[in-house]
């Protein structure tokens, strides 16, 4: 993984969730000229933790999204989450 935006990703969530399962993928190439983006990556990121349990999908969006609030609309211009409960996986 040699994209710093990813690491910074992987990071807040690994801190924030302790996951048992996290993938990053990014989907910036695949926005390329996106003009408002403004040098920020599309991500798309598959997460499972304990954390998610007994919570709706909205309340785990906005879950991932406080954890990765520093770098929304930086680094981060679009985030496609899906969270589940390790019972869920």
């Amino acid at each position: 993984m040699s994209d710093p935006r990813m690491a910074q990703i992987r990071e807040r969530l690994n801190t924030q969730f302790s996951p048992t399962a996290l993938e990053i993928t990014d989907q910036s190439a695949d926005h390329a000229g996106h003009a408002s983006a403004n040098g920020g990556g599309h991500f798309t990121v598959n997460i499972v933790a304990a954390a998610f349990a007994d919570c709706s999908a909205l309340v785990r969006h906005r879950m991932v999204y406080k954890a990765l609030d520093d770098v929304m609309g930086s680094e981060v211009h679009a985030l496609s989450i899906q969270a589940r409960s390790p019972n869920e996986a």
